[in-house]
């Protein structure tokens, strides 16, 4: 590293430490010519997850655009922000964690269905109208009935 002051290239690690959650590391050094101390850190870098498009376009994960929709969805419910931000949070890890760096759009709308199901079933319902572009009221009815097996069967097992 070279020494911000005079920028001989030759300088000492005083002290490294961990912060925000062990993701970076600050140092602080000093340089062995001239003596100025000055600090350094170090971080990991984050590669931005594509999202791969029913039209086979791309764009950047957008976490504020989830956010929104899962907002839409619960519109009117007992669903508190601070929850869907938290959802919204896991399923980011999840995606950075799969260590793909291209993610089909339907994984992330089968993870948020997923999700919405567990959170409320009305805004499930609401969601998976959009998602799945439901035509008409039978295709309602379906996910309805879909849902009430689900529910009726975990009854059963439980």
């Amino acid at each position: 590293m070279k020494c911000s002051n005079c920028s001989y290239e030759d300088t000492k690690v005083l002290e490294s430490r961990e912060i925000q959650d062990g993701r970076s590391i600050r140092r602080r050094r000093v340089c062995t010519r001239c003596g100025y101390r000055f600090t350094t850190y170090e971080k990991e870098e984050e590669l931005p997850i594509q999202i791969q498009k029913k039209n086979g376009t791309f764009e950047q994960f957008d976490k504020a655009k989830l956010v929104k929709a899962m907002q839409i969805a619960c519109t009117k419910r007992p669903v508190p922000l601070t929850k869907i931000e938290s959802v919204v949070e896991d399923i980011e890890k999840r995606l950075k964690d799969s260590g793909e760096r291209i993610i089909p759009s339907k994984h992330i709308g089968d993870m948020t269905m997923v999700e919405l199901k567990k959170l409320d079933r009305i805004a499930y319902v609401r969601f998976a109208s959009i998602y799945k572009d439901f035509k008409d009221t039978s295709d309602f009815s379906l996910e309805v009935e879909d849902l009430g097996r689900a529910e009726r069967e975990n009854i059963l097992n439980e």
